[in-house]
């Protein structure tokens, strides 16, 4: 999880340096990078490449692929430690998901932990004039469709290598990102190609470790970890981007965090 950490922050610098590229054509060429990579580390490993369980792996692209056009759209027109704490509601939705389909029980504890983050949420949006409500909207969506995701992978870890879930997401994305930017396609240039191919590389690894690392239960014994990714965020924003924070929305991203990383303990306690 440290490492996927690592890797996604790496990955969001390159989308922040390539603004006047749509985010459905850097998903393009990050699902090209991806693809090549994973068909040619399972033609090596020697396992199946369309996997077991199909549809649940499609539903796992699908979830996947709305989930970081909209978060791309969000790196690439708000400030960066916003974008990546409305990412980090995804928890949330995973364990709403789990309640409302799943029928598992939530304790009255983890509803008061899920004000506290959205709380949060509504603290960054008054206080930081540069994030819109639709903006907003987007990010909170973003995370949705990712607990989504995560949801699907959660239920393929006994069925599926994952490298093969990592497959699905390319899979899929290709082809809907393909259309998109026929439409509306802009020619990077200079620089542009190299931050690309570093995007690509950087979401991959990172993918691949947080499929494992979710895969074999390391997610929820060091999930606190993953919240690293915000202090990231808050650094090179500062430090690359001079993007700053009011007291009142550094609070907001702190209460995001929190709410998450409590509702997710207690989970933990009750299991």
């Amino acid at each position: 999880m440290l490492g996927s950490t690592l890797a996604f922050a790496l990955m969001q610098i390159c989308v922040k340096y390539l603004p006047h590229i749509p985010a459905h054509e850097l998903i393009l060429f990050r699902s090209i990078i991806s693809i090549v990579l994973s068909i040619a580390m399972i033609q090596k490993l020697g396992i199946p490449l369309l996997g077991n369980n199909k549809k649940i792996l499609l539903m796992r692209g699908i979830f996947g692929t709305i989930a970081l056009l909209l978060f791309f759209y969000t790196l690439q027109n708000i400030p960066l430690a916003s974008a990546v704490t409305l990412q980090y509601l995804s928890p949330i939705f995973t364990a709403l998901f789990a309640a409302v389909f799943l029928k598992e029980k939530m304790q009255m504890k983890q509803w008061l932990y899920f004000g506290i983050s959205f709380a949060g949420v509504a603290l960054i949006k008054g206080f930081d004039e540069r994030i819109s409500l639709s903006f907003m909207l987007i990010g909170i969506c973003s995370a949705m469709f990712s607990g989504m995701a995560y949801t699907c992978i959660r239920q393929l870890r006994d069925t599926e290598h994952h490298i093969v879930v990592v497959l699905y997401f390319p899979m899929v994305s290709i082809p809907i990102m393909s259309v998109f930017s026929y439409i509306n396609w802009v020619s990077p240039n200079g620089t542009d190609w190299f931050l690309i191919l570093l995007m690509g590389l950087f979401t991959q690894i990172a993918q691949i470790l947080m499929t494992k690392g979710i895969q074999c239960g390391v997610a929820n014994k060091m999930i606190s970890l993953k919240y690293i990714g915000t202090i990231y965020a808050l650094a090179v924003g500062f430090v690359i981007f001079g993007e700053s924070y009011g007291l009142l929305s550094l609070l907001g991203i702190t209460m995001v965090i929190s709410g998450v990383v409590l509702n997710l303990w207690k989970k933990k306690s009750k299991n």
